[in-house]
């Protein structure tokens, strides 16, 4: 099977701005692009509440949306091989399942059915960190694109997969990188005494983000890599360093998640308030 992007779309402003992304990854990959549509049934499943138009209303629907998908994509990215499909189920099911399949699932941030003030809708925190690979989670209007990409990394080996995806989204782009380690130290380390020991974890902390980046620096020796370690929260931190980047990639836990939790704390806290498209990586 040839490799490929999928992207889900529904029509919205969140769905146009990650079919743009989708297609750019695509182009700049070499890979071919699967836009996917879910026909969601069932709000219509009961008498009380049927189909608006009759039973293929939505199907017609979904059709329409494909088809302004696919001129949208030929207008933008005319070199890259894009296939559709309608696919009945709900929109986690069905995008959840092309995850499989696919090297890269792309999603808007929210569809039509959620909530105008709602910066993330439900979709992408089911599907971010629930299946395999790389969920990139698309805002609307989240201003001009910048050249540098943005990694969080810590201690932990679940930063592995999305070191080795930020890598090679800052090759493709000829860009920096930014590998980005906020730790928080202990609450004794702000009394008087313990000057020295805080001075010792800070080195640490910079001897463990050089090691972990050691390797993937000979692997990508044409990336210039900018080493950005911090005592901070990682969330606001990430946060801050997005308003400069082109995309931010995280894993999909990290060292203070439970093991049986999917989507940690911090990969939660970038898709709710990052400024630039995210990259969650399992």
């Amino acid at each position: 099977m040839t490799e490929s992007i999928a992207v889900g779309t529904d029509g919205s402003a969140a769905a146009t701005a990650a079919l743009e992304w989708a297609v750019d990854d695509a182009a700049r990959r070499g890979l071919s692009l699967r836009i996917v549509h879910a026909v969601d049934r069932r709000p219509y499943d009961v008498a009380e509440l049927p189909a608006p138009g009759g039973p293929d209303h939505l199907s017609r629907l979904g059709e329409q949306m494909l088809a302004e998908a696919i001129a949208a994509s030929a207008e933008r990215g005319p070199d890259v091989c894009v296939t559709t499909e309608l696919i009945e189920g709900t929109p986690v099911e069905v995008l959840g399942e092309q995850a499989e399949t696919a090297v890269e699932l792309v999603v808007g941030s929210r569809g039509l059915g959620g909530f105008a003030g709602s910066l993330l809708g439900s979709v992408p925190i089911r599907v971010a960190g629930h299946v395999r690979g790389a969920v990139v989670v698309v805002r609307p209007g989240a201003g001009e694109p910048h050249d540098e990409v943005v990694v969080g990394i810590d201690g932990s080996a679940e930063c592995e997969p999305a070191l080795g995806f930020a890598f090679e989204q800052a090759r493709l782009r000829g860009c920096p990188l930014r590998a980005v380690h906020a730790w928080q130290a202990p609450v004794h380390a702000f009394m008087p005494e313990a000057g020295r020991d805080t001075d010792e974890v800070r080195q640490g902390q910079r001897r463990m983000a050089a090691d972990r980046l050691a390797g993937w620096k000979e692997r990508f020796p044409t990336v210039d890599v900018v080493q950005d370690v911090t005592c901070a929260h990682p969330v606001p931190t990430l946060v801050a360093a997005s308003a400069r980047a082109g995309l931010l990639v995280v894993g999909s836990r990290g060292l203070g998640a439970v093991g049986s939790v999917l989507l940690g704390s911090v990969s939660r806290g970038v898709l709710h308030h990052a400024h630039c498209p995210v990259a969650v990586v399992r």
